[in-house]
């Protein structure tokens, strides 16, 4: 790609280039120079305007032929929609790209936001907890998939923060994960800041979408939680099923026998012979109520303490892949590798005292804990349904993949 890249610029600077008010023109070329031998006139074009950018990123970021992160459609029976005032942009969402695969933004070069969001786990993490530059993360990698078609507008297992836009740059802020925390010897943000204005494909980047070279915190946030909330899955079998039917109780025409009962054992409540999975974890979305309070889940990663503020959790679609291989452990501590463990969770949680925050609705008769007496083919049922909301585009498509690779 590099040979390719000079190859290119050669040409380039061989022929006369002319700015007029519909934009650049090239209008003539040196003696022997045919422009029809080129072969590639965009990343000339692209060249010439962002020399930084064509060197860096070659064909993988092309500002003169954007993807459509802002024109993506999705189902017309999703609801949901946490975007407020940061609309998707093309723009935007490629600035987004970058920053959120740029091990720059880590204080010693060596972690990305998509060290601990890969691609190929649904945005997630296949370790129980992510390795920063100072040290292991406090909570499993939460998965990034359809964050923006959730109602809970916080964001972390603890919802600390109270945007998308707030959640992009605390990671960056943190001493453990990107170090650049401004305490325990860490530079700071504002160093942060320094050090991306004097890169030159960032001084292009920020210009090509804000009109100039400026890096804000805001512009930052802006931009990554654009390309965050661009990242989509809604070609699942769930899907393909939800299509053809008027409501999500009725049983899809595509599922077998197992995953419509595992559809109909979600939905259902207790007192009907259901797992009541649906009262927090809401279809068609699949994101979580903002009034859940803690699943009994309260066992810390990473010591003996008890974490009982747990209250969001990302959607339940791509919890695996379609072939049913595992996106990563499950829970805020990773307890959990497979949805088997997730099912017989809910089926018996116990009361415990070192739980004064258990959401009510799997208290059972207050106080008792939640027992669902769920048999061993009921649960299985709802593991096959689970797996239904596994996409398939969303691992490889090169919107969403890493510009750095070539």
């Amino acid at each position: 790609m590099i040979m390719r890249k000079n190859l290119v610029l050669n040409s380039f600077l061989k022929c006369l280039a002319v700015w007029n008010v519909t934009g650049l023109l090239l209008l003539s070329c040196e003696p022997g120079v045919d422009l029809e031998e080129v072969q590639d006139t965009e990343t000339v074009v692209q060249a010439f305007q962002f020399p930084a950018i064509s060197e860096t990123f070659g064909g993988t970021v092309d500002l003169n032929n954007l993807y459509d992160y802002e024109g993506q459609s999705h189902p017309d029976y999703i609801d949901q929609d946490n975007t407020q005032g940061n609309t998707i942009t093309n723009e935007g969402a490629v600035l987004g790209r970058v920053l959120f695969y740029d091990v720059n933004l880590s204080s010693d070069n060596t972690v990305s936001c998509a060290s601990c969001h890969q691609q190929q786990f649904a945005f997630g993490d296949p370790e129980q907890l992510s390795t920063g530059v100072n040290g292991l993360t406090g909570r499993h990698s939460m998965r990034l998939i359809n964050a923006r078609f959730a109602e809970d507008r916080q964001f972390f297992w603890d919802e600390r923060a109270s945007t998308l836009e707030e959640q992009t740059t605390m990671p960056i802020q943190d001493h453990a994960e990107m170090g650049f925390s401004g305490q325990n010897g860490d530079p700071s943000f504002d160093d942060l800041i320094e050090k991306l204005e004097a890169i030159e494909y960032y001084q292009e980047l920020f210009t090509f979408v804000y009109g100039d070279e400026e890096v804000t915190e805001e512009r930052m946030q802006d931009a990554m939680a654009q390309f965050i909330r661009s990242i989509q899955s809604f070609d699942s079998k769930y899907d393909e099923g939800r299509a053809q039917v008027n409501s999500d109780n009725a049983d899809f025409p595509n599922f077998n026998t197992e995953e419509n009962l595992g559809k109909r054992l979600f939905m259902m409540s207790p007192r009907d012979g259901g797992a009541n999975c649906n009262t927090c974890h809401r279809a068609p979305e699949f994101d979580i109520d903002p009034d859940s309070e803690n699943n009994g889940v309260i066992a810390s990663a990473n010591s003996n303490a008890f974490d009982t503020e747990v209250e969001r959790s990302p959607t339940l679609r791509d919890l695996v892949q379609s072939n049913g291989s595992s996106n990563g452990p499950m829970m805020h501590n990773g307890a959990f590798n497979t949805l088997r463990q997730v099912v017989d969770h809910y089926d018996n949680i116990p009361n415990n005292n070192n739980n004064n925050n258990l959401d009510n609705r799997l208290d059972g008769r207050r106080g008792d804990g939640q027992m669902l007496n769920l048999s061993n083919a009921e649960k299985e049922a709802i593991v096959a349904f689970l797996e239904t909301l596994s996409g398939e585009a969303v691992y490889s498509a090169e919107q969403w993949s890493d510009p750095f690779q070539d």
